[in-house]
């Protein structure tokens, strides 16, 4: 009988940064063989893009997009082929890497991995919920507003993907002091009490060895398996984090029986909700960064925009500009890896979004033609 092939679900809310947190990890992978699914919420795959530039061809990193809805889930067709498609060449694969949409649950991957069709050759390694810590600290995952408002939906969903991870990784955490990522944890902790480890994603990257080979969910384990260290889950009020976190990682290898994510456990994961809406606007002429950006900062202020990200065309053809947007908060930087976009295409995702909408107020404040 074959190894299973192990694989490790990246889960996380619209911009929390899973794309460039499995970009280090694709860069510190040493010798491991990866293939990786990247989904995106909207009809093109910047995501995949990206992961493709950061793989530079590297033969042993083999990249699957799914873009066009939710990974997994009852109308996607394609999961289930691509899996299959990697058991015929498993020879060249050691682990699975999955990035679920924004949007998404990770329980319906997690659902699918135990079916017949997939549970001979595949084994989840572990669920992995990255966060954007100074969103949590400023209190937009709070669902203290009406059922039907933008911030209720996230703060369900948000919630959900914290309860179904087993490690969460708190990322954006460079400008953030001690205090800041204890209250961070406490926040975590309170929704998600399960949650075997947290960890730290200074630079947005995390250790292999706290992301790769796991094995939370093997089905027996004496030799290697994961069970919290002897240190208090919620620190006193006098504790500090360690100086090298590293001495703790949040686990320590013993013997523990296997993780208690079974089938059952997840009948009952997220559908799409209707009010979420993903569309690309696209403009052929030329773009100024600095315009641009204020424009689409004021554009989420006024509109329910939670996630801006794209490709600009600008004046000199040899600058290629990206452009990545979480709420009101945006980022427009150079991108060497490839040439300026032949034409302007950006990809805006929120709850409710109005698409009209969005395109007048873009192309006013530009004084350039969004459609």
């Amino acid at each position: 009988m074959n190894a299973l092939i192990p694989v490790t679900i990246v889960t996380g809310f619209l911009g929390s940064g899973k794309t460039t947190l499995l970009s280090s990890l694709i860069k510190a992978r040493q010798d491991r063989r990866l293939a990786l699914l990247i989904n995106e919420f909207g009809e093109v795959s910047i995501d995949g893009a990206l992961m493709r530039d950061c793989a530079d061809g590297n033969e042993h990193i083999r990249i699957h997009d799914f873009p066009h809805g939710l990974i997994a889930y009852s109308d996607d067709n394609f999961f289930v082929p691509a899996m299959q498609a990697i058991v015929e060449r498993r020879a060249q694969v050691d682990h699975v890497l999955i990035e679920t949409s924004g949007l998404a649950l990770p329980t319906a991957v997690m659902e699918l991995l135990q079916t017949p069709e997939l549970a001979e050759d595949f084994i989840l390694d572990a669920t992995l919920a990255v966060v954007d810590t100074p969103l949590l600290l400023a209190n937009e995952f709070d669902g203290n507003q009406a059922a039907s408002s933008p911030q209720s939906a996230v703060a369900a969903l948000f919630e959900q993907q914290l309860e179904y991870a087993d490690v969460v990784v708190l990322n954006k955490i460079d400008a953030l002091d001690e205090d800041d990522l204890l209250l961070a944890e406490t926040r975590v902790r309170e929704r998600a009490p399960n949650v075997r480890f947290l960890e730290l994603a200074y630079q947005a990257k995390l250790d292999t060895r706290l992301a790769l080979g796991l094995r939370l969910h093997q089905p027996a384990l004496t030799a290697h398996s994961h069970r919290f260290t002897p240190v208090a889950t919620m620190p006193g009020d006098n504790a500090r984090l360690l100086g090298n976190h590293g001495i703790v990682d949040g686990h320590a290898h013993s013997g523990l029986a296997s993780h208690s994510h079974g089938l059952a456990t997840h009948k009952h994961f997220h559908e799409q909700d209707p009010g979420w809406l993903s569309f690309v606007l696209r403009s052929q002429e030329p773009q100024q960064p600095e315009a641009l950006k204020t424009a689409l900062a004021e554009t989420a202020k006024s509109e329910p925009v939670l996630r801006i990200k794209g490709f600009i065309l600008t004046a000199n053809p040899e600058d290629a500009m990206l452009v990545q947007g979480v709420r009101a908060r945006m980022i427009i930087s150079r991108y060497a890896e490839k040439k300026s976009a032949p034409a302007s295409e950006i990809v805006f995702i929120g709850y409710h979004l109005n698409r009209n909408k969005v395109a007048a107020l873009l192309s006013q404040m530009t004084a350039t033609q969004w459609k």
